[in-house]
């Protein structure tokens, strides 16, 4: 007992995806890249990521990029 499964064992380095560099990219637009670097993504407020989306959506109106693409999708 006592050994919670996940705790203390450092998290595993993923390759980033498109569309995690796209949301980078637009923090880094924001000012916020060196919050993400230092505390993750968790660290944002809902009004920060509301933001990153929000441009996102925007590009992907204008067609400036391809969601599907970044996504992965066929």
């Amino acid at each position: 007992m006592g050994f919670i499964r996940g705790k203390g064992r450092p998290k595993k380095e993923k390759k980033p995806t498109p569309m995690d560099l796209l949301k980078l990219e637009i923090a880094e637009e924001l000012g916020l890249a060196d919050k993400i670097k230092r505390e993750g993504w968790g660290a944002l407020t809902s009004a920060e990521s509301g933001r990153i989306g929000g441009i996102i959506t925007q590009r992907a109106k204008r067609g400036l990029i391809d969601l599907d693409a970044l996504r992965g999708s066929k």
